[in-house]
């Protein structure tokens, strides 16, 4: 906000409005004791006016310092001169006494203008006239010892203090406002008193001389005992006072690192410390931290965002790293120049270090007092405050980084697990009564192979990216935050978990816009759940649990996932699972069951799928996609496919002896395939059972195995070198397209389930296997249909000449005590007893 203008109604010039009549109620009192019967003018002791001149003078020199209930009162000595002139002199001497005395100090000072001048003279002659007519009044006698005497001279110079407190209070009504008189006047209290105690030396004074005139040299060199004291005890008592003001203000300083309240306890106290009229604290942009200008004003309450002195010294002493002090005779021209072009008298600006840098600066400006000027005293108080000030300002921004760290992700800049929390428990706290508090999910799919692949510098990037596109996408008032290393969360409050989850499809849409990183183009998807409060959980750690859970089941579904109590009970299934799972695989409880591949042209048997069973105790039959998680999730996945493996490879060993080639094929996660002594192990199987290695065949998911970047390549390249073939599992399920597989060393391709199911009642999922036979025959790779369940579903595969087929219509997977006696049964049924290996006629086995 712009500064307030100063509450002045008049110039100061306008003073003459108090100067005036107070000359002229001089004048009058004055020519009122003239025509007096009791005095005659220029009378008394006329000869001693140039010795009271003399003294008149000293006493606006000799300043006494007091320290009043912890506040300094500063007097002048000049109610000692002028009790003893209205003894000696006559009234109108006395008068003539104490503005000569005024005028040679200003012209001997130059200190002030000629209106205040003017009005000084004008006080001058107004109280002493009033002095003077108490004076003759009362009819002051000649005799020092008569407390009649005392108590005239007393009552005298109190009629000169109301004269002159009168005036000023005039003064301060005409130019600054009449509000301000109150304060005027109940800071006189302390005034009155040195007053009174002045009067008191003054009597005793008078007392002395009337003994003996000799005594003036005595009391001569007590004043000069006295004052050569008092400016020593002023000194000490000023420098005692800073030095009680810097400690409350250091002290003070240090404890705004934790709120912030730094510029309000500092800029206050430093402006009433060096009695200027404004102090100013400027902070440039750093970083991310804005840039600092506040100032504290003598006239102003609270703190101002705009400084009153021009930029070029703050600038000029941050450039530099030096201090700017500039007053009415010190520091360069053109500085000084500049400075009474901006209308202010004196400033002081210290830069602010921090390790030796320079972080902003601190600022004083106009000296308050016409008379008074910064000095070189000021200087370095402002300087040991302002090194002060920079140890707390760097403290402060320490502490609010240390703050800003300990809530935000240092990758992205988004809000961490933390401050994520801490927001969750604050929407759930304000919820409406009409809106859900909702927790979107991100899991980003395949960060890891493309860490593997282009490096982590470029995997960094590609989550910087999906952080600027969530920031972007993400909802007014939503909270974006990072709560793994492949993992977002957004905080918002919506209608509903329908409309929860309409929000994410529209995020998840906007995150798969291909990626520009290194020159190469990515293509990022991500897997997306969503669970809301009150209806999925009433705390924050629980809400951002469960929404994890919807995560998971949506990597299986491919779709935004919403949270309900079902994906809660199998995740904690899965959780339980783990430790008997290791049971499992040590005492060797997992099974593997085979599954009939046929060749559709002849019906003839050429392969089985391996897969894994697992009979729990308690839970009973376990599914496979529940259990193989476990394995991922807690290391045993490699122990699970060894077991698979072994067995499918001993398997193929026994049927190979009794006349039954068959080929195996086996499901590999793909996390396995980031095993590089994975072909070594295979090897070493297929060594130790004699298996040619293209009986195995290992089939590999393709939306996450195949399309994981260049991570999976070195691996299936050194399996396709021992002859084992390579299989794309679930085909037309996920985003890849032959051209994707020209690149890989794949022989053959699975259609999906779903495709081959629907494809009887479909037109576009007859199209798709279709299109995919063709395509596979093109690029010379055989083709496997997945759950053929029907003679009409059989019959179109035969039409387009799909090579083979795997379905519930020719066998369930069976365990091999039970595959056997299917195959005996076959085999049995053709009475030409076929060729070996070959099953002529197939017969659904439940």
């Amino acid at each position: 906000m712009p500064a307030p203008k100063r509450p002045i109604t008049r110039s100061d010039r306008h003073a003459w409005l108090i100067t005036g009549p107070l000359f002229a109620v001089g004048a009058l009192m004055a020519l009122a004791e003239t025509m007096s019967d009791q005095v005659h003018p220029l009378s008394y002791h006329i000869e001693f006016v140039p010795v009271f001149l003399l003294l008149a003078i000293l006493g606006t020199y000799v300043q006494l310092r007091f320290d009043v209930n912890r506040q300094g009162v500063t007097h002048r000595m000049n109610d000692v001169p002028l009790l003893l002139s209205l003894f000696y002199l006559s009234p109108l001497a006395a008068i003539i006494v104490r503005v000569a005395a005024g005028i040679l100090w200003n012209v001997f000072t130059g200190k002030l203008g000629w209106h205040k001048a003017a009005f000084n003279a004008a006080s001058h002659t107004a109280g002493v006239a009033a002095a003077g007519l108490v004076v003759v009044i009362y009819r002051l006698g000649d005799d020092p010892g008569n407390p009649h005497t005392w108590l005239v001279l007393g009552l005298a110079i109190a009629a000169n203090s109301v004269v002159n407190l009168a005036a000023i209070a005039g003064v301060l009504a005409l130019v600054q406002g009449v509000a301000h008189v109150p304060q005027f006047l109940r800071s006189t209290g302390p005034g009155l008193a040195v007053t009174a105690i002045n009067t008191v030396i003054g009597l005793v004074t008078l007392l002395t001389l009337d003994a003996s005139l000799w005594s003036i040299v005595l009391l001569a060199l007590l004043a000069v005992v006295l004052a050569v004291g008092n400016r020593a005890y002023a000194r000490f008592l000023g420098q005692h006072k800073r030095l009680t003001v810097m400690y409350a203000l250091t002290r003070d300083i240090a404890s705004t690192n934790h709120d912030g309240t730094l510029p309000d306890v500092l800029l206050g106290r430093v402006r009433a410390l060096l009695v200027a009229d404004s102090a100013t604290l400027w902070l440039p942009r750093h970083g991310r931290h804005q840039e600092v200008l506040l100032s504290a004003r003598f006239d102003y309450q609270g703190l101002l965002d705009a400084a009153p002195t021009p930029d070029l010294f703050r600038d000029l002493a941050m450039r530099t790293g030096q201090i700017v002090a500039v007053g009415p005779r010190t520091g360069d021209p053109d500085l000084r120049a500049q400075l009474q072009d901006a209308g202010v008298k004196d400033i002081i600006v210290v830069p602010l270090r921090s390790g030796g840098v320079s972080i902003g600066t601190l600022e004083v400006a106009g000296r308050l007092g016409d008379q008074v000027a910064f000095g070189r005293d000021d200087v370095q108080l402002i300087e040991t405050l302002a090194a002060h000030t920079g140890v707390a300002v760097e403290n402060s921004r320490l502490v609010d980084r240390l703050q800003y760290d300990a809530n935000h992700d240092a990758l992205t800049g988004l809000a961490n697990r933390r401050r994520m929390l801490e927001a969750l428990d604050e929407a759930m706290s304000g919820r409406g009564s009409r809106e859900v508090v909702a927790v979107l999910f991100f899991d980003v799919v395949a960060l890891r192979e493309v860490n593997d692949s282009l490096g982590h510098n470029a995997g960094d990037k590609v989550l910087v990216e999906v952080a600027k596109r969530l920031r972007g996408l993400a909802p007014q008032g939503a909270l974006v935050a990072r709560v793994g290393d492949d993992e977002f969360a957004i905080e918002l409050r919506t209608a509903s978990a329908e409309a929860a989850a309409t929000v994410a499809d529209t995020l998840r849409a906007g995150l798969r816009d291909p990626m520009v990183i290194d020159a190469l183009t990515i293509d990022v998807d991500t897997y997306v759940g969503v669970a809301v409060h009150p209806e999925h959980g009433t705390q924050p750690e629980e809400l951002l649990q469960r929404a994890h859970v919807a995560t998971h089941v949506a990597k299986s579904r491919g779709i935004v996932q919403v949270f309900n109590a079902g994906l809660q009970s199998r995740a904690v299934r899965r959780v339980g699972l783990a430790a008997d799972l290791r049971t499992a695989l040590a005492g060797g409880e997992i099974e593997v069951y085979f599954q009939p591949k046929v060749a559709l042209t002849d019906r003839r048997l050429v392969g089985v799928e391996c897969l894994a069973r697992w009979e729990h105790p308690v839970h009973g039959q376990v599914a496979p996609p529940d259990f193989v998680a476990v394995a991922e999730h807690t290391g045993q996945l490699t122990r699970l496919n060894a077991v698979v493996l072994r067995e499918g490879i001993r398997r193929a060993r026994q049927w190979a002896d009794a006349g039954r080639p068959l080929a195996v094929a086996v499901n590999l996660s793909p996390r396995t395939l980031g095993d590089a002594d994975l072909p070594l192990q295979i090897s070493e199987l297929l060594e130790e059972h004699g298996v040619p290695a293209d009986r195995l065949i290992l089939e590999i998911t393709e939306d996450e195995g195949l399309l994981a970047g260049g991570r999976a390549l070195p691996t299936l390249e050194r399996l396709c070198d021992l002859g084992v073939r390579l299989s794309v599992d679930d085909f037309g399920a996920g985003r890849s397209s032959f051209a994707d597989l020209s690149r890989l060393p794949v022989q053959e391709v699975k259609i999906d389930r779903t495709f081959v199911q629907g494809m009887a009642t479909s037109p576009s999922d007859l199209a798709i296997v279709r299109s995919v036979v063709d395509m596979a025959r093109n690029f010379g790779l055989d083709v496997v249909a997945e759950g053929v369940e029907s003679e009409l579903t059989l019959g179109l595969l035969e039409d387009m000449r799909c090579g083979m087929g795997q379905g519930f219509l020719f066998s369930r997977p069976l365990p091999y005590e039970r595959f056997e006696s299917w195959l005996q049964v076959q085999t049995a049924s053709d009475p030409t007893r076929a060729p070996a290996g070959e099953v002529r006629w197939l017969r659904a086995v439940p």
